[in-house]
Parts: C-alpha cells; structure tokens; sequence
C-alpha cells in the first residue's frame, strides 16, 4: 500500500516538474515527504536498501506522470489553461498548513514560541525570487534547435544539473528555467518522440535522441545528488528559516503559474467554475496525502 502510495506522489511530481512554475520539489514538500526524498537521495550509499525502497517507487511514479501528461501537456495548457493551472494552484497550496506545522515544529524544538527576523528575511527573500524569476520570462516562441555534436550535448548536460533544482529545490520551476533559456519545447519534444520511438521501434530515431537525453539525464541526477546535500545541511542547520523560506516559495507558486502560462489572458466564467473546483480538489488531495504520510 505504501509503495503504490509513493507511486502515485511519484506521478504528481512528475507532472508537477514538467509545467513552467510549479516545482516538483515544492510538491514533495505539500505531500509531506520532502526530507525523507532528501534523506533517501544523499544516503543512498550509506543506506541503500532503504533509499531505494523509497526511491524507486517514486522514480517510477515520476517516469509515468513525465512520459504521460507530457503528451497531454501541449492540449490542455491550449485548450483550458486557466483550469489545468489553478488545479495545480490548489495541489500547491494544500500543502500550506502542513509547512506551517513543520515551521511549528522547528520552532518548539529551539524553545521558541514566535516566528523571529531570520524566519521574516527568509520568507521574504524566497518570496522575491520567485516572483522576480517569471518576470524575467521571455516569450515561449524561443526554441532551440538541437543537433547531437559536442557543444549541444555539453550544453545539455549543464541544462540538466539546473532541471534538477526543480526536483530538489522547493518553489524552483527547472521547467520555467528551460522555458526563459528558450530550451523547454525542445526538450519536451525530444523525450514525447523518444517515447513515439520506442513504440514504432525505430531504433535510428532512439539512438539520435539518447544522444542527447542521454547527457541531459546524467546532469539532473549529479545535480539532484549535489543539491540535495545542500539542502540537507539546511535542514540540519537552519531548519525554521528553511521552512520559512518555503511558505514563501509556496505562497509565491499561484503568481508564477498563472503568469508563466498566460492563463488570465482570457477568462471563461464557466472554465474559472471548474478550475476552482478542481483547485479545491486538488488541494483536498495534498492536504490528504502529506497527512497520511505524517501519520
């Protein structure tokens, strides 16, 4: 049960990593499981058994929510942006009073009772970044073209250890950082045909593409690896701030989703109905999940 559980958190995150202004590690953290996908990752060899007892069923949730909404990714930011995105509003923000339980916590554990400067500072500068990063976006029309020789694949390489901040890094989108470095539709065009490639075996079109996925796979891992370690330190050293730091990340997350997407370009009164249905849902679902897994 457990494992199918972190199965289908697996296939939240994916998704979650694959649209611009929502993080995936900020999904991790709304469901509660945030420091043990941490702890998993940078005791891999010290704990092995355990890591991958939680990790694998994860990284198959992941590989599921990446490979199957990828397709359906392009429709329905199309066709119903405005709903698809304030569901992801409330799968994010669900997790708010499960943070805040956390930042509690943190704070019981040094004796204190009240959020002090260093909490403030912290919110309110992760605040700012997340808000300031869709600002700098540029249009989405910015594709890269990509060709397997040495300095796309190096380049790759590099996009992938910055990808990675959005599976580690609450409230970081490594999918909006691809989207302003005008890599993201090629990237998601090259593993949705990957997958169209497997399926027709045609194996001249897999071996070009792992050419290139290939290196940019090698990045997000070294960099979930070296991040996580970061991260981990945090949490030892600093954890209310840390905490802190990610309410403001999640607070921030609705303005980057909705701005990163358009999605308020043209609003539909019946598609806001159903958005904010499905956002209350979804936030239901969260809320739902990051309490099992606290329980």
């Amino acid at each position: 049960m457990t494992s199918l559980l972190d199965i289908l958190r697996g296939i939240v995150i994916g998704i979650a990593n694959i649209i611009p202004g929502v993080s995936g590690g900020t999904m991790a953290v709304s469901m509660g499981i945030y420091d043990k996908l941490i702890g998993a990752v940078t005791g891999l060899f010290k704990h092995f058994k355990d890591s991958i007892k939680l990790l694998l069923p994860l990284a198959i949730g992941m590989a599921i929510g990446i490979v199957g909404f990828g397709f359906l990714l392009e429709y329905l930011l199309a066709n119903f942006v405005l709903a698809t995105c304030l569901t992801f509003v409330g799968l994010i923000l669900g997790g708010l009073p499960i943070v805040w339980a956390r930042l509690n916590q943190s704070l019981q554990k040094k004796q204190r009772k009240t959020i002090g400067v260093g909490e403030v500072i912290s919110f309110l500068a992760l605040l700012a970044v997340s808000v300031g990063l869709p600002l700098l976006q540029g249009a989405e029309g910015a594709q890269r073209t990509l060709s397997a020789d040495p300095v796309t694949m190096l380049v790759l390489f590099i996009l992938g250890l910055v990808a990675s901040a959005t599976m580690v890094i609450p409230g970081v989108s490594g999918s909006m950082v691809l989207m302003v470095l005008g890599y993201y539709n090629s990237i998601l065009s090259l593993l949705t045909d990957t997958v169209v490639c497997l399926k027709d075996f045609d194996f001249a079109g897999i071996l070009e593409n792992c050419l290139l996925l290939v290196p940019f796979c090698i990045g997000v891992a070294l960099g979930i690896f070296l991040i996580a370690k970061v991260i981990e330190y945090l949490f030892q050293n600093f954890p209310s701030q840390t905490f802190a730091a990610i309410i403001g990340l999640i607070v921030s997350s609705p303005f980057a989703i909705l701005y990163s997407a358009n999605a308020l370009a043209v609003i539909h009164p019946v598609e806001l109905v159903v958005g904010i249905v499905l956002g209350a849902l979804g936030a239901w679902v969260t809320l739902l999940m990051g309490n099992k897994e606290e329980a």
